[in-house]
């Protein structure tokens, strides 16, 4: 692979464009897009309709037969050429997730370097075993086999916007697939210009992967397009039920990977220090905006004020700034919707018996990091997602106390239990109703080689990554071989 050139990994010719049939289009609708963190002007992009979909799930569903007709080789090593060009252009990538989604340094540092470790698991399926051989009688071969779906429709988020789409991309890739991906419009360059550049690159047929920003009706119509066997989601709770609605109306097969209300545990016997370290990381990292975010922190009661004296003291020294001015903790929220729900529930929170310990306040879209104390189970901060930098705080006197708060929820994505105790922690975990469990870690957790899914509102029981993608991006094929065709007595 070479090295980096001089010339910008995007340009002018990607900015304001879509690419759909291995072409780079103008729509007719062009946004333009702005920096949440300096409200600096990045350019302006495409943003797709209903018809432009319809046309590019056609286009999709005609290359994809030659395109899983591809040698296991072929495949596998464009996605490994993709996965090189991430690195050799990580440095460009990295300055747009910093400007276009508000993501600090060291979080879009992590996000590229996820996004390349997906890039190269999926390199290895297209070389994997796609089947299984049957039990069965003499003279007859009984096997079941993976096929791709056909078409995959893809639509993501804006708060890890590479990795979120190309965590689906790559492996819907990698077994055969084609691909549509509507990335989110705020986010829309790295999250989904940067993944067409990197496959056009790489050497992808033409047409194979069609990147298409868009609103609601581009995501309706992605779910009504006869030619998409597939719907891959991730996003929140409220769209995601509207996606699941309409794919299931149409028989798609359907992902969907959800927001979460998740317990972060503090058991009487942790070490409050590194207890405090692992809160701060699953409450503030990224502002809060991730769906695995410790929407609440469920603390021993013979500890809790002694654990929020010390975490009130670390928000209180995170630093809060543009990303791209230099070395902050915490950059601005997405935009200004977002500043107002987090308002609205920290005010209707005090409402309710609660106190601010720390921040409650924002600038702009900078929300500065903020403590809640006294939270029972009837308030909205301990019921509601928040989305931004706010750490909830309920004391527990037991740990089935802790066990009952904590499924107190119509969510079930992440938990994580701090304490030495770890027979006691796995005692709990068996009681915990989430897809994703952490004992002595953060909430906030992804190896790209595990399965990630939630229960309940926080998605269909379905995973996506490592092993459970065979399971999500294609379906079974039953063959049965005999040396003739008997005769039947009917």
């Amino acid at each position: 692979m070479n090295e980096k050139t001089t010339a910008p990994f995007i340009d002018a010719r990607h900015l304001g464009g879509v690419v759909y049939g291995g072409t780079w289009r103008k729509l007719d609708r062009r946004d333009e897009i702005f920096a949440p963190a300096s409200g600096q002007k990045l350019g302006a992009i495409g943003i797709a309709n209903a018809a432009d979909i319809a046309k590019a799930a056609k286009g999709a569903s005609k290359v994809q037969p030659d395109w899983a007709a591809t040698s296991y080789d072929e495949r596998a090593q464009i996605l490994r050429a993709a996965a090189q060009l991430a690195e050799i252009n990580r440095s460009e990538i990295v300055d747009w997730l910093v400007r276009e989604s508000g993501s600090t340094t060291p979080k879009a540092h992590f996000e590229v370097a996820i996004t390349i470790k997906a890039l190269y698991e999926a390199s290895a399926m297209p070389s994997q075993a796609a089947g299984q051989i049957l039990p069965t009688g003499p003279g007859r071969l009984n096997l079941a086999r993976r096929r791709p779906i056909g078409v995959v429709g893809v639509i993501s988020p804006f708060n890890f916007p590479l990795y979120l789409a190309m965590r689906a991309v790559a492996p819907a890739i990698a077994v055969g697939n084609a691909v549509v991906l509507k990335p989110d419009a705020r986010t829309s360059i790295s999250g989904g210009i940067v993944l067409a550049r990197l496959f056009e690159d790489a050497g992808l047929p033409a047409g194979v992967l069609s990147v298409l920003p868009g609103e609601v009706a581009a995501g309706g119509a992605l779910c009504e397009a006869p030619e998409v066997g597939m719907i891959q989601f991730t996003g929140s709770t409220a769209a995601g039920r509207k996606v699941g609605e309409v794919a299931g109306r149409n028989l798609k097969k359907l992902s969907l990977e959800l927001g979460g209300k998740n317990s972060f545990i503090v058991l009487d016997d942790a070490d409050l220090d590194l207890a405090v370290k692992n809160a701060v990381w699953s409450a503030y990292l990224h502002q809060g905006q991730i769906c695995m975010s410790a929407g609440r922190i469920l603390v021993h009661a013979s500890i809790a004020d002694e654990f929020t004296r010390r975490l009130v003291k670390h928000a209180a020294k995170l630093s809060v700034g543009d990303p791209a001015s230099g070395d902050v903790a915490l950059g601005p929220l997405i935009n200004q919707q977002q500043v107002d729900h987090a308002e609205n529930i920290v005010n209707a929170a005090v409402d309710g018996g609660a106190e601010i310990a720390v921040g409650g306040t924002h600038d702009g879209l900078f929300f500065f990091p903020t403590v809640l104390t006294g939270v029972g189970s009837n308030n909205l901060a301990f019921s509601e997602e928040i989305f931004a930098p706010v750490a909830v705080i309920t004391p527990f006197d037991t740990d089935d106390d802790a066990i009952a708060l904590s499924n107190d929820t119509e969510y079930g994505l992440s938990a994580a239990i701090i304490t030495p105790s770890v027979g006691r922690a796995l005692a709990m975990a068996d009681k915990l109703n989430v897809g994703l469990l952490h004992i002595n870690d953060a909430t906030v957790n992804d190896d790209v080689v595990n399965p990630f899914g939630g229960v309940g509102a926080s998605g269909n029981g379905s995973s996506i990554g490592g092993s459970a993608n065979w399971e999500a991006f294609t379906h079974w094929q039953w063959v049965t071989v005999k040396a003739e065709a008997p005769s039947y007595p009917l």
